[in-house]
Formats: C-alpha cells, sequence, structure tokens
C-alpha cells in the first residue's frame, strides 16, 4: 500500500524489524519492551501489526501494534504502541496506522471499542486521539513506572451502538503492578 500523501508504504511487520526500529523507538515518549514481549504480539496478534517505510526503503518511519481482549461488551482492540520517527511526524502516518488498527478491531474481532494509554503529560498526542474521536475514559495513576500518570482513552465502535464503552469514570483508578498492554 503506498500512501497518497508522502510515499511511503506500509506492510505487515516482520520479526526482522525488531533489529531496524531503533529510529522510530529511540525517544522519550516511546515505550520500549524487550524483545520477548515484541515476539510474543507478532505470534499471537500478526493481524494487529504494521510498518510503514520510506518508499523504495527497508527503512522503517512507524509502525504499530496491538491486541484483542476482553470478554463480552469489554471486547475490544488494545492499542499498545504507535509511534513514528521524529523525522516523519505530523505529516499522518500515525493517524493512519491507528485507522488501520481501527478496522482490525471492527471487521475481523468485531470489537465493541479500540482503547489506548497515553501519558496524561503527552499534550500532542492527546490532541491527536481526541481529533481522531478518541476521548479520556479514565486517569491511571502512576501508570508508567509509578511516576507518571496515564489517561486511557476510548473510542467506540459501531459495535457498540449506545456508546456504553467511552462513558467516562468519575474519578481515578490505581495502577496496579502487572500491566501486559
Amino acid at each position: 500500500i503506498i500512501s497518497d500523501t508522502t510515499m511511503t508504504t506500509t506492510r505487515p511487520f516482520r520479526l526482522t524489524d525488531l533489529f531496524k526500529f531503533n529510529n522510530v523507538n529511540l525517544d522519550s515518549l516511546t515505550e520500549t519492551y524487550v524483545m520477548p514481549f515484541y515476539m510474543q504480539y507478532l505470534a499471537r496478534w500478526p493481524e494487529y501489526f504494521l510498518a510503514t517505510r520510506a518508499a523504495g526503503s527497508e527503512r522503517l518511519t512507524g509502525y504499530v501494534m496491538g491486541k484483542a481482549e476482553g470478554l463480552g461488551e469489554d471486547w475490544h482492540g488494545h492499542v499498545t504502541a504507535v509511534t513514528v520517527s521524529p523525522e516523519y511526524r505530523r505529516l499522518g502516518y500515525a493517524k493512519n496506522l491507528m485507522k488501520f488498527l481501527e478496522d482490525v478491531t471492527e471487521h475481523v474481532h468485531n470489537g465493541y471499542f479500540v482503547d489506548l494509554y497515553v501519558r496524561a503529560s503527552n499534550d500532542v498526542a492527546i490532541g491527536m486521539y481526541k481529533k481522531m474521536g478518541y476521548s479520556v475514559y479514565r486517569r491511571v495513576l502512576g501508570y508508567y513506572s509509578g511516576e507518571e500518570d496515564a489517561f486511557d482513552m476510548r473510542k467506540a465502535l459501531p459495535r457498540d451502538i449506545h456508546k456504553k464503552s467511552i462513558i467516562p469514570l468519575s474519578h481515578p483508578v490505581r495502577y496496579t503492578a502487572g500491566r501486559d498492554d
């Protein structure tokens, strides 16, 4: 797939991409995980992994990874990571990657909503997600290394006819160890 705006291509994320994504991952706002974490996701939810790269190149410009989880009306897609290399930001790549994940959640997994966690201090990302239809569902205290809060943001999908999934909680929740987003 070639993007109309800046001549980038998208393709399924490959295991070998784990050796090529430092230019995308190494900034203060991107959560970086250990290799087995990425491999587990790629093996279990390959349909949720997509990479973007500069046209005519193997250089990654961004990627998205996620999963399907929950039970009943809590069945949803979760954005574990969406990130774009700093020199390619504000060009619509993240929006396209998010749309991909939303489409997989809606059409492959028939989910009720998509959720993600974002640093409460990351105003740029929060603004982008709000423009894409996400809203803050709850504040999670100490989510990032016990030091920084996160917003759990959600976007209802067509299956959630009454938009129950995005009714915000009136109080923050405290993060407890064991997260595996």
